[in-house]
């Protein structure tokens, strides 16, 4: 919705392919994207990690998300910020996911400043799917800075 109040062209409840089709549990793992409805997929490493089932360097967490350093840094603050829920990758949010991403891209922020890039300047990123650069196949964030980051395009 525009400022104004006013819809734009086309705007109004969201017609998403195969919306009706994410019924089936998955497990995230590259050869099977399928949503598992929020349950904790048992061999999603991300979810164990989120679950407390493997340690990891927390530096954030709360009833919806966990954040935590990635254990193989491209910058000098590398932080990835996952929802609990389990969601395989970007292409699997729903409109009810919304409220989530928007919210882990507020703890990004809260992260940037906490750790001192707030001003000097950070990415977030999101890599989707395997030509995307997804490795591991639950929904994260990067959250990079700490140094001149490369301009993208």
């Amino acid at each position: 919705m525009l400022a104004t109040g006013r819809k734009m062209a086309g705007e109004g409840e969201l017609n998403i392919p195969g919306e009706n089709k994410r019924e089936k549990p998955g497990n995230g793992t590259p050869g099977n994207h399928e949503r598992s409805k929020g349950r904790v997929a048992e061999d999603c490493i991300f979810c164990q990690i989120a679950a407390g089932k493997i340690p990891s360097e927390v530096v954030y967490q709360d009833d919806r998300v966990v954040a935590f350093k990635d254990i193989r840094p491209v910058a000098p603050v590398h932080i990835l910020i996952i929802p609990r829920k389990h969601i395989p990758d970007l292409t699997a949010i729903t409109p009810e996911d919304g409220d989530l991403i928007g919210y882990i891209h507020l703890v990004a922020v809260k992260l940037a400043r906490e750790f001192g890039l707030a001003d000097r300047g950070f990415r977030v990123v999101n890599n989707c799917k395997e030509e995307g650069g997804q490795a591991v196949f639950h929904l994260h964030f990067h959250l990079l800075g700490g140094r001149q980051l490369q301009i993208l395009g």
